[in-house]
């Protein structure tokens, strides 16, 4: 049987084009911010607004910090976690910690030394914020709440946590050493650098000392805390667990669609599922109104996403497939979820018929769904990142060059 067509974020039917030509991301550039008035004021410290005048018409461009979109309420904190009440730490969601929680020597603290305005330091923060991925801001939350919390446990004073000395940062990493895994205290400590940089503090800490703590920690890491292996899906894995699905059941039928798409596209999964039910961000999200075909050199069409917001590039990436012989054809699974969903326009990609209305395919209904086809077809069930390793092995076993490939993840 000859071999199914390659499909690639650029060009999927030319997999022996030089790496120059087989661009994986087309950024969409960014709008350019009009000069900021020296009269601009700071009424509202987390929405600021700066508006100026080209001939007759107003331009305005309003930068929001980088906050979660979650309807949910923070959680209390663990009972382990002997985090001292603060109002410089008001009780907020992970992903907002790092903007919330402010030194004592904050940039917008430094006010009575500068004669910027207000306005402009505030719009600095902001901005900044935005230098981080939702995922990676949640996760930096983290890692300065431990921080305080060690803090507070050895009573380092509010104006010796920020700037922090390079003692003290190591002592907080090596505390944490042989508890958890290296990774983790690496994150933990990235976490507090990235307060540092939001607020404007410098930060001081010895690299060569740090990395070698991170080294010693990696060495003295339990047993438990390492990750098991991510084992790649393959086509044959993607096959079985297509067999396993009833494409004429709502779920069933956006499952196999986003788990083709995500295969033959190298998509991370986490860009084209959303987080929870109440996420979904049309501005991040990819919709149907994103999907749009194209036709390569060579006259065949490719399938193409225009993914709004991804975690390596805020101004969005393309990502591409084309159609595939065999059950685990992208194309095909694509065009019966449409036809068994009808998601909307305006709606998730891989939304689903749910009752009366659409439902977001989240992230973690997804990986549920897979998990229980391969436990029908008594396989072992594999990590969600394993799609994206697969697909790289895929590529890369039919003799795309490795700098091919490098440009597809």
């Amino acid at each position: 049987m000859a071999p199914p067509l390659n499909s690639y974020r650029h060009y999927p039917s030319l997999p022996n084009l030089p790496p120059s030509l087989s661009t994986l991301t087309i950024p969409r550039p960014l709008p350019q911010l009009p000069p900021v008035p020296k009269s601009a004021t700071s009424e509202n410290a987390a929405l600021i607004t700066h508006t100026t005048t080209c001939g007759s018409q107003n331009l305005s461009t309003t930068i929001e910090p980088n906050l979660t979109h979650s309807s949910g309420h923070p959680k209390p904190y663990p009972s382990h976690l002997a985090l001292q009440p603060s109002p410089l730490r008001p009780l907020c969601l992970a992903g907002e910690r790092l903007y919330k929680w402010r030194p004592v020597v904050s940039r917008e603290a430094r006010l009575a030394l500068t004669a910027i305005p207000e306005a402009d330091l505030i719009r600095t923060t902001n901005v900044i914020t935005h230098a981080f991925a939702p995922s990676t801001l949640d996760t930096y939350g983290s890692g300065i709440l431990f921080y305080h919390c060690y803090c507070d446990a050895r009573r380092i004073p509010e104006a010796e946590r920020a700037p922090a000395s390079s003692d003290l940062i190591a002592a907080f990493a090596a505390s944490a050493a042989g508890m958890y895994a290296g990774g983790t205290v690496e994150n933990y400590v990235a976490g507090v650098r990235a307060w540092h940089i939001i607020h404007g503090v410098p930060w001081i800490p010895n690299k060569a000392e740090f990395d070698a703590i991170i080294r010693g920690a990696t060495a003295l890491q339990p047993r438990s805390s390492s990750r098991r292996k991510r084992q790649p899906y393959t086509v044959e894995t993607i096959a079985v667990i297509l067999t396993h699905l009833n494409l004429n059941i709502p779920l069933d039928a956006a499952t196999a669609a986003c788990l083709t798409t995500g295969f033959y596209s190298c998509a991370r999964i986490g860009e084209i599922t959303v987080k929870t039910l109440q996420s979904f961000d049309p501005a991040v999200h990819v919709k149907p109104s994103d999907v749009r075909y194209e036709t390569d050199p060579q006259g065949l069409r490719m399938t193409v996403l225009a993914i709004p917001r991804t975690k390596s590039n805020a101004s969005g990436e393309d990502i591409f497939y084309a159609a595939q012989r065999g059950i685990t054809d992208p194309e095909a699974a694509f065009q019966n979820h449409l036809r068994v969903n009808e998601p909307p326009p305006h709606l998730h990609l891989f939304a689903y018929k749910h009752k009366n209305s659409h439902r977001a395919l989240t992230k973690s209904t997804f990986i549920t769904r897979v998990h229980k086809a391969l436990k029908a077809a008594k396989l072992q069930p594999l990590q969600g990142h394993g799609i994206r390793i697969g697909a790289t092995l895929f590529y890369l076993l039919r003799g795309t060059p490795f700098d091919v490939v490098k440009t597809i993840v």
